[in-house]
């Protein structure tokens, strides 16, 4: 599956970017396949924006993008782009950490053993976490599938941080600088779990 639409957190906002080249049909099917996998990080009543979507769509492709989002409950509205957002030309089209500090790193791939991902921000992973890699947050994590490594949130010491996966199975949590590593037998949640911080030790309980 082709990945050249992606979500990215900007300035505090969620931002869908699409680049030129790409059908809109195209378009739309990716967008099917990322929030059919993303189904609980999405909020109902969210709204997505899509910088110079006016310009670049017709109404009838606006249309369209309209039906596909309110199947999930989610609104989405046209923004214009600065040259500070874009920085480059090429800059749409990466995943890079950005400095702000509201700038969620997305990773759209599973993480294989050995692999490392290091953000001063939050983090979303849309896949899974396999044993054996390992991220490290400044702010949240999100596994929008089976999170079965190793997961530092808040890793400057954020004790408010949290970390969510659809299948919370890591090896060892750690929040900020407490840690909660995996029992030997572990239970096989069937729905999205949380962990956060409470009475001062990792607790892990349903995602909302």
């Amino acid at each position: 599956m082709r990945q050249d639409v992606m979500f990215k957190g900007i300035g505090g906002n969620l931002q869908l970017l699409i680049p030129d080249q790409i059908q809109f049909a195209e378009v739309l099917s990716q967008i099917q396949v990322k929030l059919a996998a993303s189904a609980t990080f999405f909020g109902k009543g969210s709204i997505i924006h899509i910088p110079m979507a006016e310009q670049r769509l017709s109404k009838e492709e606006q249309e369209q993008l309209t039906a596909v989002f309110s199947e999930y409950g989610l609104f989405w509205e046209a923004i214009e782009i600065t040259e500070k957002e874009t920085g480059t030309e090429e800059g749409t089209d990466q995943l890079d950490d950005e400095t702000s500090a509201a700038q969620t790193l997305i990773v759209e791939k599973t993480l294989r053993g050995g692999q490392k991902v290091v953000s001063d921000h939050s983090v979303l992973v849309i896949g899974d976490v396999n044993p054996g890699a390992e991220i490290i947050a400044g702010g949240d994590i999100v596994v929008l599938g089976t999170c079965r490594g190793i997961a530092h949130a808040g890793a400057y010491g954020n004790r408010e941080a949290t970390i969510k996966a659809n299948r919370l199975l890591a090896s060892q949590l750690r929040i900020a600088g407490v840690i909660a590593r995996a029992p030997d037998q572990l239970n096989n949640p069937e729905y999205p779990e949380i962990a956060r911080i409470i009475d001062g030790a990792v607790t892990i309980e349903p995602a909302e």
